[in-house]
């Protein structure tokens, strides 16, 4: 097979909305960081802001809504591994975009494998966003001579779940 056709992971990010600023989202944090930890990897979540204002809800632009973090290379694979035990290894059809990269959610963190309840963080669940790429694909992104990708080579649904099935013994349900 071409190397050029390879598909791989090129970052899998955690995101947990919390809608609000102060302690609940620094419990959301911490999440991250156990789930992270979990695998290896020191690294700090990100606070994410909101960017529209909602009145009802007492949102304003600028505000720390969430807590994301993005992990990439041979421990983005680690990560996605545990994280797909949390689902029992099964996705749903729908979770793939056209584009092949897919996205899950965890309702609570206690359903990752080697996770314990804590009573002072209380429950959280997550979205799981799984990005893949061909190698080639940094043309779209470099900052010099920028172009696009051919059509052929950009990576389909049906070849995305091809490569979860194959990769991580997932079920596409």
């Amino acid at each position: 097979m071409n190397p050029m056709r390879e598909i791989r992971i090129e970052k899998v990010t955690l995101n947990i909305g919390v809608g609000e600023p102060g302690e609940r989202l620094e419990k959301a944090e911490e999440v991250l960081r156990r789930v992270l930890k979990l695998v290896g990897i020191e690294q700090k979540p990100v606070r994410t802001k909101a960017k529209k204002r909602v009145q009802r809800w007492g949102i304003r632009p600028g505000l720390p809504i969430g807590v994301k973090v993005t992990v990439r290379g041979k421990k983005a694979e680690e990560l996605l591994k545990v994280l797909l035990e949390a689902v029992d290894r099964k996705i749903p059809a729908r979770s793939f975009d056209e584009h092949g990269n897919f996205s899950f959610g965890i309702h609570e963190y206690i359903e990752i494998p080697g996770m314990k309840y804590d009573p002072e963080i209380g429950i959280y669940g997550m979205d799981v966003c799984v990005t893949l790429e061909r190698p080639g694909y940094r043309v779209k992104r470099r900052k010099r001579k920028k172009a696009r990708v051919g059509k052929e080579h950009l990576i389909t649904k049906d070849e995305a779940i091809q490569f979860v099935k194959e990769t991580f013994g997932v079920e596409v349900v």
